[in-house]
């Protein structure tokens, strides 16, 4: 692109997307999101960059920038999109007899991750909050703030956020040890099965007396 005449190219501000790019936008900004996630899922957070995700999104380092600033900014908008639909889980969870409710939480937790589109981004968080203070800080911004204390309302019981927290970690832990660190025959059990086990012990955690 040039400027008036004699006076050479116009040059883009640093950073700043051209007129296409800008057009291409939201299709943009999902292959940067995408890129996103199977770095952090990959590599973690602390051996994921910038300059990588780029890379494997096929843009320039500026223009992650520019979308979403840093790489925490990334990696938080690449994974929140993901947990939108888990915010329904403490309606979803509520309803019917509290008899049932570690039960519907356990299946609702392992189904997310049984599925393969959501299992990433877990993943990436897991991973990367296990070993680094800001996807940590992340991971209990949209986890134990966004998630956990919601469900915590739902139940009218004494101690309600340490029984929703200790249900979570009972149920991060089976994730962990089947997703992660792969220790048979938790890795390879029936998802069925877990629900049955675990069932019972989420439910003491959130309604025992």
């Amino acid at each position: 692109m040039t400027g008036p005449a004699g006076t050479g190219p116009v040059r883009r501000g640093r950073g700043r997307p051209s007129r296409t790019e800008t057009a291409a936008a939201p299709a943009t900004r999902d292959r940067i999101l995408e890129a996103a996630r199977e770095e952090f899922s990959e590599r973690g957070y602390e051996k994921t960059s910038v300059r990588g995700i780029a890379k494997a999104a096929g843009v320039d380092s500026a223009l992650v920038h520019h979308y979403f600033g840093t790489k925490e900014q990334v990696f938080e908008s690449a994974i929140e999109i993901v947990f939108a639909p888990a915010l329904n889980a403490p309606e979803t969870i509520a309803q019917g007899p509290r008899e049932g409710v570690g039960e519907r939480l356990a299946r609702f937790f392992l189904g997310v991750w049984e599925n393969p589109t959501t299992r990433t981004p877990l993943l990436a968080i897991l991973r990367s909050a296990v070993n680094n203070e800001t996807a940590a800080a992340v991971f209990r911004r949209l986890i134990a703030t966004q998630l956990l204390r919601r469900i915590s309302g739902q139940l009218d019981l004494p101690d309600a956020e340490l029984r929703a927290e200790l249900a979570a970690a009972q149920m991060v832990g089976v994730a962990l040890l089947r997703h992660v660190i792969k220790v048979e025959p938790i890795a390879s059990a029936d998802l069925e099965e877990l629900v049955a086990r675990l069932a019972p012990v989420v439910q003491g955690h959130l309604t025992r007396p």
